[in-house]
């Protein structure tokens, strides 16, 4: 039975947030793995619902440098040859792109998205954002569209066009952090406050400003979307049946 899901992060203190809390909540087993930290990216997928690879400080132009960069670019080969349904959040859309052959790369004017943006959707993007146009970011590098990928949402300020895309309908890529809750936010602008003095940053008080407007509808969009993405977990399926 497929119930578990793949939780790849990129720090010992990382926090999967609410996607991880969603995954939980939708009866899927979580496994969380930090290869960074000396882990084991699992080989076998015949029990692997779902794997998403989270955001971090590093590039996914790294692997050169970064052995556990290059361990997980290919081992993200291995869950698309598999067809296991991926989910590549802000490092992890970025590392995907790279895997479907396109280019990672700083803005040419130095900006980063620090903060709460909007973004608006695609025509294909509708039925997937709905009514929620603000997302948390928190990044200095963005994408290409990788080739024969279809795009779901644009950034409205147009510094990083691509903010979400899809291929082979369950991989997806998302360049925002749907996972950032306000305890998340209060961390980061912390524990990274050097980066709130870059070219777009945001300062804390105006995020949490943000996030007093938008977590709320962002805490109902991440469930719709788990479902949206994994579907019914056999698990939770099994619960339901024999309390029937």
């Amino acid at each position: 039975m497929k119930n578990k899901v793949i939780c790849v992060v990129h720090g010992a203190e990382s926090n999967t947030g609410r996607i991880g809390r969603g995954i939980r909540d939708s009866g899927f087993e979580e496994i969380r793995c930090c290869a960074k930290e000396g882990d084991v990216l699992p080989e076998s997928f015949d029990e692997v619902a779902g794997a998403v690879v989270f955001g971090g400080p590093m590039s996914a132009n790294d692997d050169s440098t970064l052995d556990f960069i290059a361990g997980e670019l290919a081992w993200i080969d291995r869950v698309l040859e598999a067809g296991t349904p991926f989910l590549g959040v802000c490092l992890g859309a970025q590392m995907l792109a790279r895997c479907l052959g396109a280019a990672v790369k700083p803005h040419d004017d130095g900006w980063h998205e620090i903060g709460f943006t909007e973004i608006a959707p695609t025509g294909a993007g509708d039925d997937l954002l709905g009514d929620t146009r603000h997302f948390y970011q928190w990044h200095s590098e963005g994408f290409d569209l990788p080739a024969g990928c279809e795009l779901l949402a644009r950034g409205v300020s147009g510094l990083f066009p691509h903010q979400m895309y899809r291929t082979d309908g369950s991989v997806y890529g998302v360049q925002f952090h749907p996972e950032c809750t306000l305890d998340i936010i209060r961390f980061w602008t912390t524990e990274a406050s050097h980066l709130l003095e870059e070219r777009g940053a945001q300062q804390p008080d105006e995020q949490l400003a943000n996030a007093e407007k938008y977590d709320r509808l962002v805490d109902v969009w991440v469930p719709r979307f788990i479902d949206r993405w994994l579907g019914p977990s056999p698990a939770l399926d099994a619960v339901r049946g024999a309390a029937e």
